[in-house]
């Protein structure tokens, strides 16, 4: 994703002089080189100095730029909680944050660059608007959205690299906070944001076996969040189940049980997100998913034995 990302800001800011990035110490990571490059009077790395990062763009903002803040996702918005809160949401600065390599995706460099929360504090902010996309194409819709349309203050929050494409021709069209049906189906549904939309895919193909058949959804604005597309889920299916690299407390396992509550949604909701506990194991990211009871083989066994 951060490649397509590269692509994109570097496309509409050859022609959109007010685009800038501001970095912490990860242009020579290879995806930020060109638009640096290309632009070097819009591009600035502050260096180990993510506060800095969020300050310098809140001032560019007040001076009429659109900056981006880009770096690993983990040091995004915790290290700079107060800046982001005050310089850029208590002012509502059209600042676009970029989280990259969310949730567990960086698996193997331990608890200090896994992003478990990022969603629930993003949502606890007034004016704060939150965007996962779930494949380069829906960064692609994503970023435009921010270069042209948003007036807020957006967390985008993406993968790292190399993501299989899953949007294609039987999707609906991406719309900012719209829940967005991907795949067809029928018999039940799948609700998901972010990479992990591949579990959600690979799931669907196991289940298509069984003449099982979920509609699966990219739930890619989760601030503002699309409760009635949500409302038409619920009196659509009996059997909602939900995939998230977060934490159950904040993402979208708390939107959509508050929400069924609310709505007094009689259906079955299986939630699959990460427990509430630090992650103190290394290896693929599918043995972080798995250590917390993610993985295929518990989604599909819990799938068939519910609808049977």
């Amino acid at each position: 994703m951060r490649n397509r990302f590269a692509e994109v800001i570097s496309k509409i800011g050859s022609k959109d002089r007010t685009i800038c990035m501001v970095v912490a110490d990860i242009s020579p990571a290879g995806a930020m080189v060109k638009f640096r490059d290309k632009f070097p009077k819009r591009f600035i790395n502050c260096g180990v100095a993510e506060q800095a990062m969020i300050g310098i763009a809140a001032g560019m903002a007040l001076r009429g730029m659109r900056p981006f803040c880009y770096t690993i996702a983990a040091f995004s918005l915790y290290r700079p909680f107060e800046m982001v809160r005050v310089d850029l949401c208590y002012q509502n600065l059209p600042v676009t944050i970029v989280g990259m390599g969310t949730g567990t995706i960086y698996s193997t460099l331990g608890g200090t660059h896994l992003t478990q929360e990022d969603i629930s504090i993003a949502r606890s902010i007034p004016n704060m608007n939150i965007i996962a996309p779930c494949d380069p194409n829906e960064l692609e819709e994503a970023v435009k959205y921010c270069c042209t349309k948003s007036k807020n203050p957006v967390y985008l929050r993406i993968g790292k690299a190399g993501e299989k494409n899953f949007i294609n021709s039987r999707s609906d069209k991406w719309k900012f906070g719209k829940i967005r049906k991907v795949q067809p189906g029928k018999n039940m549904c799948i609700l998901t944001f972010g990479p992990i939309i591949k579990k959600a895919f690979e799931i669907k193909e196991q289940l298509n076996k069984k003449k099982i058949s979920p509609e699966i959804y990219s739930c890619h604005t989760l601030k503002p969040f699309d409760y009635k597309g949500l409302k038409k889920i619920f009196k659509k299916f009996k059997t909602i189940v939900i995939i998230e690299d977060h934490s159950k407390i904040g993402g979208l396992n708390n939107i959509v049980k508050s929400n069924a509550y609310e709505n007094r949604y009689n259906g079955k909701i299986i939630s699959y997100s990460l427990k509430d506990e630090f992650i103190h194991c290394y290896g693929t990211q599918d043995d972080l998913l798995a250590k917390h009871g993610i993985s295929n083989k518990k989604i599909y066994k819990d799938i068939i034995r519910e609808i049977k």
